[in-house]
Order: structure tokens, then sequence, then C-alpha cells
């Protein structure tokens, strides 16, 4: 069995599975990830268990649900309890490298509150060694100090996504560049720093993450990205007829309407944008799409990278996002929604000892806490107990797995404990309340609300895009009773087991490996 010591993880943000097939997919310009599609495994039915960035990573790193994890917004504190892939991969022998982020809010017991991790969301993950630190929020301080020595005349952090109007006599548009150029972006620079910093370590095992802040917003790309489509060759999302259809459908969509609006994806110039207007929609997706292109282009400089330096066929590479985007479908924009585009993702692994493989597809189900497993099985090591997520490896050797799932558990905490978010007021429930829980088949799509919230229920074979709710129909509640019990019966199964599968005896500890 082949055991990887080299593994690259590339994690895009916010980037959605129908950028690889489907109407965006037939326009998207992504030849490097298509490449890397005909050399891999392409698994057509990959969802994240959660959002948004900091709960989705942290389920992603620690293998685990959220409902077990429980950090479950940014800036809930990941418990120090859990373990990790960089902790895990650590004792197979290969140091665990991060380019990018982890979005990591730290456990404070322990620390003293003055302590500096306890003031961001964003930090590092236990067990990471960071060879670059890019943060969205928090200004990616590197990336400034590269800009500031190429003698850009940097804006306030607050104003570096904003368009910047080539002509000074009239506004910026929302599809007008930024202030720096497409070679010094950030994703050029993360790039950049990739290669750099790999290239002396071409010789030795590593294990690296390597995270894309794009295509998240704010939905600004450089030139010539930036008007890379034509806004009139997108495809309209799959939305009902009007806004207030949509509000209909169940109180949360109602509620969390002003969760995100088109007006907040594009800074700057954002008032300029009407979700009702055919032609601002179009103008964003044209926008998006770009900084995917952005992306790819720079996914293609590393896998070239790994082939000059001799690594292409020695590398497990593993591409995924973290979780999607609404992009306008169900009128709806960013993620913290019910419905498929803000959960289902792209997800290739590239394992180069089965070239047989090699441009597979594979329609099973899949979650993002398999991909810790995946790896670190892949690596030689053992997934500990407490991961949820199975590993993928039986797929990448054209093998069938025994007792695959048959459904994905997805969840999403919508409440703050420190500002009551717009959804939670107006639904009117404590904190502890605002949450749903998924079960997802590939016929049937339940949404369990807590709060007394009616529930939703989609029949995903003759309605794809979940437009009709089935919950009150009296001709589908035996579904509706079956999904609910098999839903409170995943989430039975799959509490934290961390500890539970151990027992104390007079011989010592069953079922425990150090």
């Amino acid at each position: 069995m082949t055991r990887h010591r080299k593994i690259l993880f590339i994690v895009l943000d916010q980037f959605r599975a129908d950028c690889l097939d489907g109407a965006l997919g037939a326009r998207a310009q992504l030849p490097n990830i298509r490449a890397l599609q005909r050399q891999g495994v392409t698994f057509d039915a990959h969802f994240s268990v959660v959002n948004p960035c900091g709960p989705s990573r942290a389920s992603i790193l620690t293998g685990m649900y959220a409902m077990n994890h429980r950090s479950v917004r940014n800036g809930t504190p990941l418990s120090r309890c859990h373990t990790n892939i960089a902790l895990e991969i650590r004792k197979v022998g290969i140091e665990p490298l991060l380019f990018g982020y982890t979005d990591t809010s730290h456990d404070p017991r322990g620390l003293d509150p003055d302590d500096p991790v306890l003031r961001s969301y964003e930090e590092l993950l236990p067990g990471f060694t960071e060879l670059l630190a890019m943060r969205l929020d928090e200004g990616s301080h590197p990336w400034q100090e590269y800009l500031r020595a190429r003698g850009y005349d940097l804006p306030p952090y607050e104003r570096f996504f904003d368009p910047i109007s080539p002509d000074p006599d009239r506004p910026a548009r929302p599809d007008d560049p930024p202030f720096y150029r497409a070679e010094d972006s950030d994703t050029a620079f993360l790039t950049d720093a990739f290669i750099r910093q790999m290239t002396p370590r071409a010789g030795n095992d590593w294990f690296a993450l390597l995270t894309y802040i794009r295509p998240h917003p704010p939905l600004v790309a450089p030139a010539p990205y930036n008007r890379m489509y034509d806004p009139a060759d997108m495809p309209l999302p799959n939305r009902m007829d009007g806004i207030q259809a949509e509000e209909a459908v169940h109180p949360f969509i109602a509620a969390q309407r002003d969760r995100s609006p088109i007006t907040r994806q594009v800074r700057g110039c954002g008032d300029q944008l009407d979700a009702r207007r055919d032609g601002d929609v179009r103008l964003l997706r044209a926008i998006y799409l770009g900084l995917a292109s952005e992306v790819d282009t720079h996914i293609g400089r590393v896998m070239q990278f790994l082939k000059d330096t001799g690594q292409w066929d020695d590398t497990l590479i593993v591409f995924m996002a973290d979780h999607g985007e609404m992009l306008g479908d169900h009128f709806a924009w960013g993620k913290e929604q019910v419905y498929d585009p803000s959960f289902r993702i792209p997800l290739i692994i590239r394992d180069p000892a089965n070239p047989a493989q090699h441009g597979q597809h594979v329609n099973a189900l899949s979650e993002t806490v398999d991909i810790a497993p995946t790896i670190l099985d892949m690596a030689g090591g053992k997934p500990p107990p407490g991961m949820d997520g199975r590993s993928l490896r039986p797929f990448l050797e054209g093998r069938a797995p025994d007792r695959w799932r048959e459904h994905v558990h997805l969840e999403l905490d919508f409440g703050d404990p420190k500002d009551p978010t717009h959804t939670q007021r107006a639904l009117g429930l404590e904190l502890h309340d605002c949450n749903f829980a998924i079960l997802r088949r590939a016929d049937y799509k339940l949404v369990h609300f807590n709060g007394g919230l009616p529930p939703l229920l989609f029949d995903l074979r003759s309605d794809p895009h979940e437009m009709h709710d089935l919950a009150g129909d009296p001709a589908h509640a035996d579904v509706l009773l079956e999904m609910t019990r098999a839903l409170l019966s995943h989430r039975m199964r799959h509490a934290d087991r961390s500890l539970s599968d151990m027992k104390i005896t007079p011989d010592g500890v069953f079922g425990y490996s150090p």
C-alpha cells in the first residue's frame, strides 16, 4: 500500500461546484482545474457539512461534524481537546505547512484574557507551521508589505477591495479593477510565496495546506479578469418569480433575506446594484467567474512547479472549497442558506499511484469531514476515533467501500451570542434555537429547524433546484417522517465518540491507542 509523503491540499473559499458543471460550468474558463479533473478523481456529490468559513474549516480540519466540535460560527472557540489533521499528520513524521489561513478561534480556557489570540477568529490551527499568513479581515500584512515595497500608495485596508474608476470623471463601477495589478493580487502573492518557499523542500516529505481567499467576496477582480466574461453570456440564477415568492416559502428564508444582500457583494459602489435587475445579477456572476479564473491561472502555476521540480508523480493533490455561494439563486447571495448552492462544492483528488482511475467521476455522496481521514489514510496514518468522516481511498483505487452512506448531514447556526442577528430577532428565537440540520439523499432533502419552525422537504429528482416545498403535502407525510427519523438516528449515531468507545478495565484502557 503506497504511503504518500508529499501531499498538497488546495482549498478555495466560497467556490460553487457548478462552476465545473451545469450552466455556469459551461461558461467558466478553468483549464487547469479541468486538467486536474482529467488526471484525478472528481466527486460530483460532495458537500460542506457546515458554513460559514470558520465552522467549515473546523469540520474539514478536525474531521468532525459541527454538532460535535461546536465551533459553529466565526468567532466561536474550537475546543483544544479536539485533535486535527495537522497534529495527526505529525505522528507519521511529516511537518504540516500552512500558506493562507485556517480561521481558527482559540479556546480561551487556560489563556490570559489579554492574550492576542483571543482578539481574532482568524487565528492558526494548532499543529501547523505557518509559512505565510493571509487574513481577509485582519489585513494580510505580508501582502500589504509586499505591495508597499512594490511602490503602491496603499489605501486604508477597508478600501483595498474597492473598484477604482480609470476615468476620474465618472464614479467607479463594480467591474472596475482594484488599485493593484493582477501580478500583485493576493492570489498571485500567495502562489509566489508557495513556490518560493517550497522550492528548497522539493527533496523532502511535506504536507502543505494552500488556501486561496478567492472567489470569496468582495467581488472585485484585477484586469483582465474583471471583464474576462461578458455579463450578457451569464446564465441567470435558479429562482422563483420574484423575491416575495421566495420569502413566502418559509419564515427563515424571509428573515435571512438581509443576511448578505447583493449590495454587500461589492465595496465602494454596491449601492448601484439591485437584486431585481437581471443585468446587475449577470454582472456579479461574471466578476465571480473572473475571480475563479484568476485562481485557476495560479493553480496552473502550482501544478507546473510540481512538474518542473520532479514532484508531480509523487504528490497526492486534494482540491476543494470550504463551502458554496448562492450567487443569486433564490434571490440570495453569500452562504448561510438552506439550499444546495450553499453546501455543494467541488472535490478532486489526484492519486498518482492509481492512474487507472484518473478521469473518473464518483456519484456517491461525500462530506468535508471525509477529507482529514482520507489524507491521514493516504499518508500511512490512522484517523483518530473522534473523526466523523470516512476515508475516500477505496474510490481512488476503484473499489466500492463497504456500507457507504446514503445521505449527507449538513447544519447551520444563525444566531449570535453577543449581537443577536436580524434573523434571530425577526424569528423571536433564543440563541440555542437558532439552528437547522439537513439530511440530504440523492432523492429527497429534509431541512429540520429548531425553535418550533416548520420543516422543508424537497424532491430532488423532480425538483433539483428546490423550488417546491413538500413538507406540508399529505402525500409526502411518510417521506417526511422517514427522513426525520433518519436525521435523528444519524445524530445519535454520530454523537462525539472520542472517548465513548473506550473502557477503563483492570487491564488498562480498552480501545485506546496512544
